[in-house]
């Protein structure tokens, strides 16, 4: 393959990867929260469903997602709810304190359930696997259906999604050198309910 055709698959995922969504959002938070070291399980378990989204789709079932409006409003609602969830949650956190400030942050947010978050996150959205179908064929050809080439496909799909969440957890890292110890921190959690709360209902009330 030439380095245009690479070239053009590589701007295509990260245009479509780096625009602002409910992933994005919980990269920034994590960062504002966690900092950038600890967002990488974030970034780490949204990448994995990234790619399981991405094999699904080479695999064929994504047209079956795409065709059937059962299995795409289960998935739609499931993610729409989680981010209900998600977002009901920081709301009833309480006043934001950064990790550093409070041991029990530490003890209750494990890495584990960083990297769940992410990834439950992004599988909770079958845009994407809507979207995987419909970007794989204008890749592929007859010519270059091998497993080599799917493979280079699908890491560097991946290797991106991980790369937008970085720049979004260190942009909140950024963020939170910034308001550390200003009045600022007492709106944190409350804005990012409401922004989850949103991206929640706005997925449940969307078209395809």
């Amino acid at each position: 393959m030439s380095i245009e055709f690479w070239s053009v698959y590589i701007m295509t995922v990260f245009l479509a990867s780096i625009i602002p969504g409910p992933s994005m959002i919980l990269a920034l938070s994590h960062g504002i929260k966690f900092g950038a070291k600890r967002a990488i399980y974030t970034a780490l378990g949204n990448s994995v469903a990234s790619f399981l989204q991405a094999v699904v789709s080479i695999a064929g079932l994504g047209a079956l997602l795409a065709a059937s409006e059962t299995a795409f409003m289960v998935v739609k609602y499931a993610g729409a709810a989680y981010l209900l969830w998600l977002g009901i949650v920081v709301l009833l956190s309480g006043e934001f304190s950064f990790e550093d400030e409070s041991a029990d942050a530490f003890k209750n947010t494990s890495n584990k359930k960083l990297f769940l978050q992410g990834f439950w996150v992004a599988a909770g959205n079958p845009k994407a696997i809507v979207f995987f179908s419909a970007l794989f064929p204008q890749f592929i050809s007859s010519g270059q259906a091998s497993v080599e080439h799917f493979a280079v496909l699908l890491i560097l799909l991946t290797a991106i999604a991980f790369g937008c969440m970085m720049i979004y957890a260190c942009g909140g890292e950024k963020v939170k050198e910034i308001i550390k110890g200003t009045a600022v921190c007492r709106y944190i959690n409350k804005v990012l309910g409401i922004t989850f709360v949103g991206l929640g209902v706005s997925l449940a009330c969307s078209r395809r």
